[in-house]
């Protein structure tokens, strides 16, 4: 597909037009109540998931999207690349739920122009979206210290993430070994190494951790 590069222009001088991406009907009635008193804004138009959000860009071309990070059909940042992909300029300001650093990273890293916290919305969400038009970056200060907590960090190398989505899954030592291929000193060796990097306590603490981060998902 051709790649639409022009830079992107409000119909209205002055107006900054937003596309909202979220399956939930309160978070877009929030977000709607939050820009109604706002003069330099208006919602062009709402997506329940990550393909009709690629189709509303594609035929409003907004200057700032907000976009939820899990989806129904994908995940928001795979519908954000979707759409950087034919539109180059476009600038997307990706909501969760969770404030996860390995996901900050993932979703900035792809070309998000900023994060921010769903919980955070009603304080922050105005100036981050007059932020993220003027071509600047935003990243919620809670997201914010999550990441610079474990910038530097020791990254699970990819075997290392599938024995703990196996662990996540509820399999012991054996079955994981059967699983992958490999011998059950090779997972306790895997094990004792998540546990380092992730500062964990244990298998459960482990999980828990890697979640709460957005390494793995449940």
């Amino acid at each position: 597909m051709r790649m639409r590069d022009k830079p992107m222009t409000t119909s209205e001088p002055g107006i900054i037009t937003v596309l909202v991406v979220d399956d939930h009907p309160l978070l877009r009635d929030g977000v709607a109540f939050a820009l109604s008193a706002e003069s330099d804004m208006r919602i062009v138009a709402n997506a329940t998931d990550g393909r009709s959000a690629i189709e509303a860009f594609r035929t409003h071309q907004p200057d700032v999207t907000l976009m939820d990070l899990q989806l129904p059909d994908m995940t928001g940042v795979d519908a954000m690349c979707s759409i950087r992909a034919e539109f180059p300029a476009a600038r997307v300001l990706v909501l969760t739920t969770y404030r996860g650093d390995a996901q900050v990273t993932n979703a900035m890293r792809k070309g998000a122009s900023g994060f921010l916290l769903k919980a955070s919305l009603r304080k922050e969400l105005r100036e981050a979206i007059r932020a993220v038009h003027a071509g600047r970056r935003v990243l919620s200060p809670e997201a914010a210290s999550d990441v610079a907590a474990h910038i530097g960090g020791d990254m699970l190398s990819e075997r290392e993430l599938e024995v703990l989505r196996a662990v996540a899954l509820g399999y012991g030592n054996k079955r994981i070994a059967t699983e992958l291929n490999v011998s059950a000193d090779t997972v306790k060796a895997h094990l004792k190494s998540i546990f380092s990097k992730l500062d964990a306590n244990d298998r459960t603490h482990a999980v828990v951790t890697a979640v709460k981060r957005g390494i793995i998902q449940l």
